[in-house]
């Protein structure tokens, strides 16, 4: 498995998430996984954290989302980035191509999210767009960097972390994540040769303790700006 180490210290560990591959395992999940290989490269992970089955694990990237994922190393570290993430004080920015243009090149979605009262593995976006159960806030500001006609580039942060936010606050606009067929149906729109959902984690940035501002950047993958290309030239 090539995984990128972007960056580590006796704290934190931070990686370039490929596309394709699962945090940790679960019922559904097949193949090699991130931590196995923090397990294999990184075996001071073991122990480290709530669940036994996640060693290190303080926030996730879906299976088919790629990009920067960072990693606690001890469990001073661990208790402390769980807490930044908590009080959101790390800022997490994201790139994703959608479906059609947005109305607005810029914006806030604050619709609630909650589990899908039809399907629990899914997310849905409550305050009365759908059925939805356990509804909690959730907040995304997006910005329009490119935009066609049948496709738009969009820069996004996210503020809270709920499960599948973007790809739910994407489809609740009616701009679907291209090749979201989880969130945007079938008939999703979806470049030629793109084979998963054009979201990636391009960035996460926060302070120490003492007041050290730092961050860490990945670079869209091969997949992500061959569509780009494609679609915008």
């Amino acid at each position: 498995m090539l995984v990128e180490v972007i960056f580590s210290d006796n704290d934190i560990i931070v990686l370039n998430k490929p596309a394709g591959i699962s945090v940790h395992g679960g019922p559904n999940v097949k193949g090699e996984t991130i931590v196995d290989f923090l397990i294999k490269h990184f075996p001071e992970v073991k122990g480290v954290g709530d669940d036994p089955a996640r060693p290190g694990i303080v926030h996730r990237l879906d299976r088919d989302t790629s990009g920067v994922l960072v990693v606690a190393r001890n469990t001073h570290a661990f208790e402390g980035l769980k807490l930044l993430f908590k009080t959101r004080n790390i800022e997490k920015i994201y790139l994703t191509v959608v479906c059609g243009k947005p109305k607005n090149r810029e914006g806030i979605i604050s619709y609630p999210i909650g589990r899908d009262a039809k399907n629990p593995t899914r997310r849905g976006a409550g305050g009365g767009r759908a059925r939805v159960r356990g509804e909690r806030e959730a907040e995304t500001r997006y910005r329009v960097l490119k935009a066609g006609e049948a496709y738009s580039l969009l820069k996004v942060t996210p503020k809270t972390g709920r499960t599948h936010q973007i790809r739910v606050h994407m489809k609740a606009i009616g701009h679907p994540i291209a090749c979201d067929r989880v969130y945007g149906g079938k008939k999703v729109c979806c470049p030629e040769g793109a084979g998963r959902q054009l979201l990636h984690a391009q960035s996460l940035s926060f302070s120490f303790p003492e007041g050290r501002r730092i961050k860490f950047e990945a670079d869209p993958p091969e997949d992500f700006m061959r569509a780009q290309s494609m679609i915008f030239g």
